[in-house]
């Protein structure tokens, strides 16, 4: 009795939760739908004049670039910009043999009267935040655009974003990342689909209202004097870039973002890629829950409803752990419905949480629809991809619950970084890349063991209660089973 009621406690806790998150989205949609109407009367830099132009520094963290540092640099240096106003710094922490590669490259592009430097660090210390705080100690710019090495700014960006930057009290201008290589897989389309969802729904939906958003660590630019006022870059904690965020507008700092400007960039193709990426960015964020919860919540200088949002901001990873525990406790769950008739009511008041899968589907629906249009085709479409979306985020949740765990507890761990594959097209190929991991992650077992767990959970359904079975979960179920199956059997296979 008290294992069951144990269960039904941590249950219905994790599911409140992840209905606060649910309602919380539904008012950043109501956020960004208002935003929509508004027009935008900041002033502007004319950068027409020569005396209003401020010097830029574009700066470019890389390490172990083998196959996109060529692009990289071809591509920055078509930004159109007044040269004797931009400096790029190449801030190169590599090991291997594109060290040689890349100071040839860019020995070519300063020959062409580019001020371009290589900077080269003796130590990884810090990783991205360390030599992004070193670049910065020499950067002659008093603004600071930030490109990672998958990243294909246009050549008018800096015209697009410095503008901004008239009204000293913007810290930040954040613009929204575009996909290169969206359709090359199931993976890319499903990462493709979460990061529309947040670079319009979360970005705008906060940003509108003046809660606190989040530089994206790449497509991006910094006023420096904002970067020392908030403290600089740390490397305390996996996502770096959030926490300077948050340090900045903690200080006052304002945040622009820029809906309209797409930044291209390219997605991971391999499934240990996209889970490193997802492990360091779900760990990062529950660094920062730890680092920054307090900071938040004592601030006097913001309303109580930007604090409510920045706590759920912050949370944002802790949601895959809520999910874990729903999934994993809601096959005793159905038994215990189906054994204690009297606690039907109770379910049957808890089945009303199903309305937090409307409100993420509606949220969803009204981003999708902003890149693909209406209509019937679309919308069919759409809730093939929605589903299949969530289905392998749940596949996910086992492993970035252990790295939100991971980032509750202080666990502290090396910042790996994301291989990058130069991938543009569906011919393009992966295999043969030297930076991914040949050995499979032991929790890929577990993962395994929880596709299994499911499938029991289905057939669950047929043989529980009195009354020819019980399948209101069996859709949950269902999802869970394919998302974990897809995540398992795509880890073991999908190897160079």
């Amino acid at each position: 009795m008290i294992l069951k009621s144990i269960i039904i406690v941590i249950y219905s806790t994790a599911l409140i939760l992840i209905f606060m998150y649910a309602l919380a989205q539904l008012n950043l949609l109501f956020n960004y739908l208002s935003a929509q109407k508004k027009v935008c009367k900041s002033p502007k830099f004319d950068l027409s004049n020569t005396h209003e132009t401020p010097i830029v520094t574009i700066q470019l963290p890389v390490y172990n670039e083998l196959y996109v540092m060529e692009r990289l640099l071809e591509n920055i240096a078509l930004i159109d910009y007044p040269k004797n106003k931009l400096e790029i710094q190449v801030l190169d922490d590599s090991t291997d043999e594109t060290i040689e590669t890349t100071a040839a490259q860019i020995k070519l592009l300063k020959d062409s009267g580019l001020d371009i430097v290589h900077i080269r660090r003796t130590n990884r210390q810090g990783f991205k935040a360390g030599a992004l705080k070193e670049g910065l100690e020499i950067a002659k710019g008093e603004f600071i655009a930030i490109f990672d090495a998958d990243f294909l700014p246009q050549k008018e960006w800096l015209k697009c974003t410095i503008p901004h930057f008239k009204d000293p009290q913007i810290g930040v201008v954040q613009t929204r990342w575009g996909h290169i290589n969206r359709d090359y897989s199931v993976l890319t389309k499903i990462q493709a689909f979460a990061l529309d969802a947040h670079f319009t729904l979360e970005q705008v939906g906060r940003n509108s209202k003046g809660h606190f958003i989040n530089f994206n660590g790449t497509a991006g630019v910094w006023r420096k004097q904002c970067i020392l006022d908030a403290g600089n870059w740390e490397g305390d904690t996996l996502t770096e870039d959030l926490d300077l965020s948050y340090r900045a507008q903690l200080k006052n700092w304002k945040f622009k973002y820029l809906e309209e400007v797409e930044t291209p960039a390219e997605l991971p193709v391999v499934i240990s890629a996209a889970r490193s990426q997802q492990f360091r960015w779900n760990k990062g964020g529950a660094e920062n829950f730890r680092k920054m919860m307090w900071k938040v919540l004592k601030s006097k200088n913001i309303s109580s409803k930007t604090k409510v949002h920045g706590i759920l901001h912050l949370l944002n990873s802790t949601m895959f752990l809520n999910v874990l525990i729903v999934g994993v406790l809601s096959i005793p769950m159905l038994y215990i419905k189906n054994e204690y008739a009297h606690l039907r009511p109770y379910f049957y008041i808890m089945s009303f949480f199903v309305v937090s899968t409307v409100i993420f589907f509606i949220c969803y629906w009204t981003m999708y629809k902003r890149t693909y249009g209406g209509g019937i085709k679309n919308f069919i479409q759409y809730i093939v991809m929605f589903f299949t979306f969530f289905s392998i985020a749940m596949g996910f949740s086992l492993q970035n619950s252990i790295a939100v765990l991971e980032g509750h507890i202080g666990k502290r761990s090396e910042f790996v970084r994301t291989p990058k594959f130069n991938i543009n097209s569906i011919k393009d190929s992966w295999k043969g890349n030297k930076y991914l991991k040949k050995n499979i992650s032991f929790n890929v077992i577990f993962e395994g063991l929880l596709m299994i767990y499911f499938a029991f959970g289905m057939y669950s359904a047929f043989i529980v209660g009195d009354q020819g079975g019980d399948f209101g979960l069996f859709p949950f179920h269902l999802m869970l089973f394919f998302g974990f199956g897809f995540v398992f059997f795509k880890s073991l296979t999908s190897k160079a």
